[in-house]
C-alpha cells in the first residue's frame, strides 16, 4: 500500500502545465486607435469575454474614468475625443484590481452579484465576498 507521500507526489507529476501556472489568465492588450476627435478600442469585447464582465460593465466604468462619451458598435468602444492608450490601459489595470483580482488570494476567478442592494465581489476559488461600488 503506498503511503500518502508517495500518492501526492504522483498526483502531482499528473496536473498539466498550464493548470500548474500562477498567471493563466492572458488579457489582451487594447488596440487603440484614434481617428479625428474618436478613440476606438478595437478589441473591446474580447477584453470583456476574457475577463469574463458584461460589457456595459467595463464600459461605463471607463466612460466615467475617462470622462469621455462611449458606446459600443460591434466588437468596439468607441470614445468620444482623444485619448491615449497609456492612459486607456491605466484605467483598464484600475479596473481589474478593483472588480476581477480577488482581494484575498489575487485571483481573477470572481463574478459580481447582487445580494439586496449590495454589489459583491465572488471569489469563485477561495470563497471570499467582497464588496465592491456599483458603477452608475
Amino acid at each position: 500500500m503506498k503511503g500518502y507521500e508517495e500518492m501526492l507526489e504522483e498526483g502531482l507529476q499528473k496536473i498539466p502545465e498550464e493548470v500548474k501556472s500562477d498567471n493563466r489568465l492572458e488579457i489582451p492588450k487594447p488596440e487603440v486607435t484614434i481617428s479625428g476627435s474618436q478613440t476606438i478600442i478595437a478589441n473591446f469585447i474580447e477584453i470583456t469575454n476574457v475577463i469574463r464582465r458584461k460589457p456595459d460593465h467595463l464600459l461605463k466604468f471607463l466612460s466615467r474614468e475617462l470622462a469621455a462619451p462611449a458606446h459600443i458598435e460591434g466588437s468596439r468602444a468607441i470614445f468620444q475625443g482623444k485619448l491615449y492608450s497609456g492612459l486607456i490601459e491605466k484605467k483598464l489595470e484600475s479596473y481589474f484590481k478593483e472588480f476581477l483580482y480577488c482581494p484575498v488570494c489575487k485571483k481573477p476567478d470572481t463574478q459580481i452579484i447582487k445580494q439586496d442592494r449590495i454589489y459583491l465581489l465572488k471569489c469563485e476559488a477561495c470563497g471570499a465576498k467582497n464588496p465592491v461600488r456599483a458603477i452608475k
